[in-house]
Formats: C-alpha cells, sequence, structure tokens
C-alpha cells in the first residue's frame, strides 16, 4: 500500500489489509498556550509530523504499521489561563481513549501504540494503557516525542527544565514549520529556585507536584528558547525518527 494512514483506506480494504501483526499508531498532541513565539497547535504539530514520519520510516523497514488521524484536544488545563487553549476534561479524553481502543479491537489488529507530544497527556495515557488491555485485549504501547530537557550537554542549560516552549521544542517547530515561529518575543523562564531541589522536580524527582504553566513565570513558557535553531531541531527530527523506528520494531516484536 502507497499509504500508511488508515483513513485513508476504504472499509474493505482496511478489514482485508489489516492482520494481529497490525500496529495502529495513534498520534496525541494538543492545542494549548506555548508563549508568544510558538503556535497553539505546537504539541499537535510534533505529534502529527513526527508521528507519520516514524511510521513511514518502519514501514519502510518491514513492519506492518498505520497510523489514525490525531488527537488535537486533550489533557491541557495546566494551561487553562491562557487565551487559546483548548482542553478537554481528563474524563472525557479517559473515555474518547477507550473508545477507540474499542474501535481498533473491532479490526483484526491487535496493537494500539499511542504516540504522544504533550506531556500532559503522560499520566492518563499510562492508565488508558492498562485499561485498554484489561477491556478488549490489545497490546497497547505509549511512544514520546525525543524533546531533551536542557542539562547543558543535550543542548543549552535549561537546568533540565525545558519542557515546555523552551530550546528543544522550538527547535523542532523551526525545523518542521518555521513559518509559525517569531523568536523576537523568547524569553528565558527557567525556575532556578527549585532547580537545585534534591525530591521535588519536574522530570524524574521522588516527590512530584501540582502546577499550572504560569507558576514559573507570566510566559508560561518553561525554558529557554532563545537560542533556539531549525539545524537543532532538525537533528532532533532524525533523533525522533531513528528512535521511534527502533520503538517500533521492538513493539513489533513483543508477546511473539
Amino acid at each position: 500500500m502507497s499509504t500508511r494512514e488508515l483513513a485513508e483506506l476504504s472499509g474493505p480494504a482496511a478489514a482485508s489489509t489489516l492482520t494481529a501483526d497490525s500496529i495502529i499508531v495513534l498520534p496525541t498532541g494538543s492545542i494549548e498556550h506555548h508563549g508568544p513565539h510558538l503556535p497553539l497547535a505546537t504539541d499537535l504539530i510534533i505529534a502529527d509530523m513526527l508521528s507519520s514520519m516514524v511510521v513511514d520510516a518502519a514501514a519502510s523497514t518491514g513492519l506492518d504499521v498505520w497510523r489514525l488521524a490525531p488527537l488535537a484536544y486533550t489533557k491541557s488545563n495546566e494551561h487553562h489561563w491562557a487565551v487559546g487553549t483548548m482542553w478537554i476534561g481528563w474524563d472525557t479524553l479517559m473515555r474518547t481513549l477507550l473508545d477507540i481502543g474499542q474501535s481498533v479491537a473491532a479490526t483484526p489488529a491487535k496493537t494500539l501504540v499511542f504516540y504522544n507530544g504533550h506531556g500532559g497527556n503522560t499520566a492518563l495515557l499510562m492508565v488508558a494503557l492498562r485499561e485498554i488491555r484489561i477491556a478488549y485485549g490489545l497490546r497497547t504501547f505509549l511512544m514520546n516525542a525525543s524533546v531533551p530537557a536542557g542539562d547543558g550537554t543535550d543542548g543549552p542549560d535549561e537546568r533540565g527544565f525545558g519542557i515546555h516552549g523552551g530550546h528543544g521544542e522550538t527547535s523542532i517547530v523551526m525545523a518542521l514549520r518555521p513559518d509559525l515561529v517569531d523568536l523576537s518575543p523568547a524569553e528565558r523562564w527557567v525556575p532556578d529556585q527549585i532547580a537545585d531541589f534534591e525530591h521535588v522536580k519536574f522530570n524524574g524527582g521522588a516527590v512530584a507536584f501540582g502546577w499550572t504553566s504560569d507558576d514559573f513565570g507570566p510566559s508560561g513558557v518553561i525554558g529557554d528558547p532563545t537560542v533556539s535553531t531549525a539545524e537543532w531541531g532538525a537533528e532532533l527530527v532524525e533523533r525522533s525518527i531513528a528512535k521511534g523506528v527502533a520503538e517500533l520494531g521492538e513493539i513489533a516484536r513483543f508477546n511473539r
């Protein structure tokens, strides 16, 4: 098949093409504030475009992988204060994921993969993996777009806080959709006041915390987009493709 977009097939074609070995990939993005320099659709663009590249590259290696149209409206109320953010409730998203899982289970395919571009979705997606597994018997997996958080080695020193509108994310959008990025109003917003904490952290700390994106500055940015480049973004895109193909290869071999 020339397309790997499942929705571009007819119903009978999907029924005859999909098998128990087929992998269905659902991109999950968001529509939310990303500061003054990035579009509201940043996470959707990343999830949509990267998942398409990953699926096409994986298919070229012989994997039986197909992509669904992305989910745009998801769990984004950590940015509720900012005009333009569009979100649905956690329970609405969970019900939506379960319903899509039920729909996939009605096909010959037995594997569903979420390809996520928005960190605010992660906890719910993790819960959905098991709920769909139990309810519908699918093998379920979560993949994430690769965006380094900026530790001074892999990107500039954002003290590990480049998680939202920072250097990595901005660079990726500059590579994918440069027409939508304007760095002139970009500013560094890194929460230095908690950067030295040992236990309470955004990523990997023993103690998690509830937050909204304006807790650390009025722009809603968490990171440093000021020195972002399309060249760095292109490298991150290539990394994501290679990583995604490798991950789908292991998923294809899982439980065989």
